[in-house]
């Protein structure tokens, strides 16, 4: 099924210099590039993103690392995109996640891992609306897409 995904470049991915080799991979993975924007984050946004999180003791430390300066949020499409985002970046913890995954090649550290990633379609939904207005994701035909899948694929 084709979906929609959230992907967030992380303060850390900026300060590094990884923009460019990060989104090389989701792309040479056959993700299409739907949306992507640059945002200075905010308490209140990150209060609503994170709520999740915010009992736990380092609630602060996560909203101060992601307003550290600006982030890149993109939108990516494809069959099965959620998954294959998340497959693509890896555990959590970068510390173990595999080789050849991106928190694998580029993150030492559970916080400071590269990239946010939607879990799930319903949260992929809900992230997408609190990023992006629907005038700043984009449809339209890739040239490559009738040699990424099957033609029962999609």
């Amino acid at each position: 099924m084709m979906e929609k995904t959230l992907v967030i470049l992380k303060p850390c991915t900026l300060q590094r210099g990884l923009v460019g080799e990060i989104t090389n991979r989701f792309e040479r993975k056959g993700l299409r590039l739907a949306g992507m924007k640059m945002v200075q984050l905010t308490d209140e946004i990150l209060n609503e993103h994170y709520a999740h999180l915010s009992a736990k003791p380092f609630f602060q430390r996560v909203k101060d690392s992601m307003m550290a300066c600006p982030v890149i949020v993109c939108c990516f499409e494809g069959v099965d995109a959620i998954e294959a985002v998340r497959t693509l970046t890896g555990l959590t913890n970068g510390r173990k996640a595999a080789p050849g995954t991106i928190r694998g090649d580029y993150s030492m550290s559970f916080q400071e891992n590269i990239v946010h990633a939607s879990d799930s379609l319903e949260a992929a939904e809900v992230e997408l609306k609190r990023f992006f207005k629907p005038e700043e994701i984009f449809e339209y035909n890739q040239a490559t897409f009738d040699f990424l899948y099957a033609n029962d694929e999609y």
